[in-house]
């Protein structure tokens, strides 16, 4: 065996890439990266500033202090403490002998407000995890098995094609095998191929992602309508009058008709409201983003392995419309992409193709790595078969 055929045989062994076998799913990124932030963003803050509000509510203990008259007791000051917190009703003078009450149960209700906010945006994401996840991660274990396998599997061809010409002492006979197998499509693998173009006729996986951002944007506007209806009005309001005159004391006389009462957490009130407006603003264009993902093909991962042998995506302009689950695949792929291992062989090889001087004779791995291994990637042109000797 020459030194030239050992190195080539040294150099191919190497290109391989290693079987990795057992449970993968634990790897898989299911989420896509600007998915996941939006989730931990859009459930985490209603969680932190319910938080705060607990903590600030907790420790400066009473959320309101009412200015009670100089003749109650501590007991009874405290009662009307008690009392106008559970009414939280605003009682104004709307005329001579007329009054008209405004509620002020956002204030009450403030915590319990991010908490259902929380639970409502955590909805998206478990319509995604039961929706589309267990189809997603089989169609991504398999499409990036078969990604690797058809890498591996060109690479062994052009290991057996080197043994074969190292073996044939005739090299008119290998190079006529040799092109009658590429004319027979010997070297092509088209099961992935066919599998992501009928990808192309499934729309699940993208109708889901498209619920699921849509759900968000529906939830994100409904918190918007909730804070411009019931917290702008209230929002400066640092004092109300309490009314405690009924039940039993509504024919006392020595009670007022109306006390004043300061909000001690209104700045807690306050800087919940514009902290989750602005944090809902910065996601929506966000949730946008995402959503526009889908109109457009994610061609550079279709032209890396555009090198593979039957996976022409690309070159036969078989990408339509992009509003389908290939697509969906794709950016999942990409977010994946450190689980293809093959991905950084292609990479490279994309590159040495371009910068070659015989690229117009390279289309695909085989024929690269045929040309590293020493072989010329068709055949020679000094090389005629001798059929005038045979046919005189």
């Amino acid at each position: 065996m020459s030194l030239a055929h050992t190195a080539a045989e040294y150099m191919l062994s190497d290109a391989l890439l290693p079987d990795r076998r057992g449970p993968r799913l634990k790897g898989l990124r299911l989420e896509l990266p600007l998915d996941r932030i939006v989730k931990f963003v859009a459930v985490g803050s209603p969680l932190l500033l319910m938080s705060l509000a607990f903590a600030q509510e907790f420790s400066s203990g009473s959320p309101i202090s009412c200015f009670s008259p100089s003749n109650f007791s501590v007991r009874q000051a405290a009662y009307v403490d008690s009392s106008c917190w559970d009414s939280l009703v605003h009682h104004e003078q709307d005329g001579p002998g007329q009054s008209k009450m405004k509620s002020l149960w956002p204030h009450k209700a403030l915590p319990y407000s991010l908490l259902a906010l929380a639970l409502l945006m955590y909805l998206p994401v478990l319509l995604w995890q039961y929706a589309a996840v267990p189809a997603l991660s089989s169609d991504l274990l398999f499409i990036i098995s078969e990604l690797d396998k058809s890498y591996n599997r060109s690479i062994r061809l052009v290991q057996h094609m080197l043994k074969i010409r190292q073996k044939s002492s005739d090299p008119y006979v290998f190079w006529d095998e040799l092109e009658k197998a590429r004319k027979e499509r010997y070297f092509e693998f088209p099961l992935l191929e066919r599998y992501l173009a009928c990808k192309q006729r499934s729309h699940s996986l993208v109708a889901t992602y498209f619920l699921r951002n849509s759900l968000l944007l529906l939830f994100t506007s409904a918190t918007y309508l909730y804070l411009g209806h019931f917290h702008l009005d209230i929002f400066f309001q640092e004092e109300f009058s309490c009314s405690i005159k009924t039940g039993l004391l509504s024919d006392e006389t020595h009670v007022p008709s109306l006390i004043t009462c300061r909000l001690t957490l209104l700045s807690v009130f306050q800087i919940v409201s514009l902290s989750s407006i602005a944090i809902y603003t910065i996601l929506v264009p966000v949730i946008i983003y995402n959503l526009t993902r889908l109109c457009q093909w994610d061609k550079r991962l279709l032209s890396v392995y555009e090198m593979l042998p039957a996976f022409d995506l690309l070159s036969r302009k078989m990408l339509g419309c992009p509003i389908n689950d290939l697509n969906v695949i794709l950016l999942f792929l990409r977010a994946n992409i450190s689980e293809l291992i093959s991905f950084s062989w292609l990479s490279v090889l994309c590159v040495l193709k371009e910068t070659t001087t015989q690229k117009h004779k390279i289309d695909t791995v085989v024929d690269f790595m045929t040309l590293l291994a020493g072989l010329e990637p068709s055949k020679p042109k000094h090389l005629t078969h001798p059929a005038c000797d045979e046919h005189p």
